[in-house]
């Protein structure tokens, strides 16, 4: 991105008001669907394996957009890609509208998905290169309102579908926000070919363990997200909740999810050394998957609540620690959409796993015992992360 003749000050500002007004539209498409889900069903007769597609296509296509994204930004630049990603996603949204069945909802997630991919990719490169000094912290805020817009889907979707409309247009009132963020973007980005990234980083970085080992880890933890908003809302609706209620409990989680993703990013600021931290959120995630799965009436708001502020600060932590690996952003943005990409991928199988194991089982509690001892297994990848090893774990190769 190219220095504007602002002050630095006011430029920065515009910058991060951009940053959260876009981050705001990168979840509600996947939140939204849960809460109306039996709708949609009695509609279109959808069933589990179709459902979860609306989950697992968009995950995957985030993730494989997100290996393509940095080589389209050496092409096309990241502005024009952005403005191009940001009308895509509006489109997803707005073409539910007109969705005639099934296969035609599957689509729009599908563009959804797409316009995300490249936003994810491009946007931590652009924060470690313009807040130099604040990445934690500006980190934090744009994972607050990735996850905050996760709050606005869940329950937006069913307040609209209460006041009377159908869920077709609840779903298509999400292109709103997407649209004030291209307008936005329009004005406030700018773009320069020199700050294009490489087009043979990805490849460099791929031949590294440690690429590998920040792609498996994020990929567990996200998949525990994707099969949450996938399933969550469909697990206490089965328990006798309505759909109202089990909205609200998505959007406990989401609003927890958005909080803790800045919360802990703050607190972490001051060592770069985050693997106290990132213990933390899997011990979150641990007692919120547990009590889901062997204690689900006990106290769901305390469930919700946890299972969100984990996995909240662990994708806003997980996005610091990959960019503390490398001192220079568009080498460090390129190795964090490479987390991404191969982590999304990962995680688009949560709901369908999890869908399967409701098939076999009878319940989504064998889902949330599932990612529970994903969980336990992100654990030891988490204490690999050494500061001191960082140049040592990047200059190695496969």
């Amino acid at each position: 991105m190219s220095k504007s003749t602002q002050p630095a000050t006011g430029r920065q500002w515009m910058l991060l008001i951009l940053v959260l007004l876009v981050a705001l539209n990168l979840r509600p498409f996947l939140t939204a669907p849960g809460p109306v889900l039996s709708e949609i069903v009695a509609e279109t007769g959808m069933g589990y394996g179709s459902l979860a597609l609306l989950t697992l296509l968009p995950m995957m296509l985030m993730g494989v957009g997100a290996f393509v994204s940095p080589s389209l930004q050496a092409m096309i630049g990241t502005r024009r890609g952005i403005l191009i990603a940001l009308l895509v996603l509006a489109a997803g949204s707005l073409l539910r509208l007109v969705s005639p069945g099934g296969a035609a909802l599957v689509t729009t997630a599908a563009l959804c998905g797409a316009g995300a991919a490249f936003i994810q990719a491009a946007f931590p490169g652009i924060i470690k290169a313009e807040f130099p000094q604040s990445i934690p912290v500006v980190t934090g805020l744009y994972s607050a309102f990735l996850m905050g817009g996760g709050a606005l889907g869940a329950r937006l979707t069913p307040l609209l579908v209460n006041q009377g409309y159908g869920w077709r247009p609840a779903l298509a009132w999400l292109a709103a926000p997407a649209l004030i963020a291209l307008c936005a973007a329009c004005f406030i980005l700018s773009d320069s070919r020199s700050d294009r990234p490489d087009k043979t980083l990805t490849g460099q970085l791929l031949r590294r363990p440690r690429t590998w080992t920040l792609i498996v880890a994020f990929g567990l933890v996200n998949a525990g997200y994707s099969s949450a908003v996938a399933w969550l809302a469909s697990y206490y609706q089965s328990l006798g909740w309505s759909s109202g209620d089990s909205g609200n409990l998505v959007a406990l989680m989401a609003v927890c999810q958005a909080a803790a993703a800045l919360a802990l990013p703050v607190l972490a600021r001051r060592s770069i050394d985050r693997r106290a931290f990132l213990r933390l959120t899997l011990a979150m995630q641990a007692v919120g998957f547990a009590g889901l799965a062997f204690m689900p009436q006990v106290a769901p708001a305390v469930w919700a609540a946890l299972c969100g502020a984990g996995l909240g600060s662990s994708f806003s932590l997980a996005i610091v620690t990959a960019l503390d690996h490398l001192p220079l952003p568009e080498e460090a943005g390129v190795l964090v959409a490479l987390m991404q990409g191969g982590g999304f991928l990962i995680a688009s199988l949560g709901p369908f796993a999890t869908a399967f194991l409701h098939d076999v089982t009878g319940s989504f509690a064998s889902g949330w015992t599932m990612h529970l001892l994903c969980v336990a297994s992100v654990f030891f990848l988490y204490m690999r992360f050494n500061p001191s090893r960082y140049a040592q774990a990047m200059q190695s190769s496969a």
